[in-house]
């Protein structure tokens, strides 16, 4: 049995290796630049770009189970789709694929919609998967710490409709029991689909609430600005990535992305326990910005 991890080099996908790996699992980890990786000594690497079919079909070949994280870029589809082809090709017998909440609702987010599109590839094909959707990470917030402290504001424009947002160790976590499942089983297994979601569903309010008491300390939320928003994530990154990323804050001010128990309920007994909470992140962040 062996699996191989895309992405491996990322929050998510370093994380999902190393749990593998502790749990005795034959681990592939692909990469475009082998010599700069670095992973426990039990992991084959294996060097190949999502772009690159002949190298997918060398990665792919005796693979039991995939792991398909593909980054928000432009040419994300494309990745996507080529990648799970080859799999169906090559005979994967499992699939774990990282998806996003509100895939199919969010029409006017690119990476939100193309994620979509894998999900209904795999249903068409009937590939024995499992779809995990995450929410907005917490993570994304650890870049957080000028506003936070120096102008005492939550700048990410979530609204007020309210976010289940998700830590990408619970993410992790998940695929790890997922990929785990799939490749131990002697038979290919139906498809699943989680919602991966934190338990309260976080306004931007809300959000500076919890950091007001994280810090000791008042924060307010900045607002709904999504010009501003825009403007300023062109600082950080390119202008197409600033849109998108503008276009899915505007949608949860419109419509929210709060998880429902059902989903919860499904998550916690998938993890065997709650997911964890934001305020644990926050205080945990804010100990690492004293350090």
């Amino acid at each position: 049995m062996s699996i191989l991890v895309t992405g491996s080099t990322g929050r998510i996908g370093s994380e999902v290796i190393k749990q593998l790996v502790q749990q005795g699992a034959d681990v592939r980890a692909l990469t475009r630049s082998p010599e700069k990786a670095s992973f426990p000594e039990a992991v084959t690497i294996v060097k190949g770009d999502l772009l690159d079919v002949d190298a997918m079909r060398d990665a792919l070949r005796g693979v039991d189970t995939l792991f398909l994280l593909v980054s928000n870029t432009p040419d994300e589809l494309t990745q996507a789709i080529n990648t799970v082809g080859i799999a169906r090709e090559s005979g994967v017998r499992g699939i774990v694929y990282l998806s996003v909440t509100r895939s199919a609702a969010f029409t006017d987010v690119p990476h939100f919609i193309g994620k979509h599109a894998v999900e209904m590839m795999l249903e068409q094909f009937d590939l024995p998967a499992t779809i995990l959707r995450p929410s907005y990470f917490f993570q994304n917030d650890s870049g957080l710490k000028v506003p936070l402290q120096n102008a005492g504001l939550y700048v990410s424009p979530v609204g007020s409709k309210g976010v289940s947002m998700v830590d990408v160790r619970d993410i992790a976590d998940a695929a790890v029991i997922e990929l785990v499942r799939r490749d131990r089983s002697p038979l290919p297994l139906p498809r699943e689909t989680y919602e991966l979601c934190g338990p309260d569903a976080l306004t931007g309010s809300d959000l500076a609430e919890i950091w007001s008491a994280v810090l000791d300390r008042e924060i307010r939320y900045a607002g709904d600005d999504l010009k501003g928003f825009e403007q300023n994530m062109k600082a950080m990154a390119p202008s197409w990535m600033a849109y998108e990323m503008t276009a899915m804050m505007r949608r949860y001010q419109e419509d929210g992305a709060a998880a429902s128990e059902q989903d919860r309920t499904r998550l916690h007994t998938l993890l065997g326990r709650p997911s964890r909470p934001y305020r644990a992140f926050a205080e945990e962040t804010a100990r690492q910005w004293h350090v």
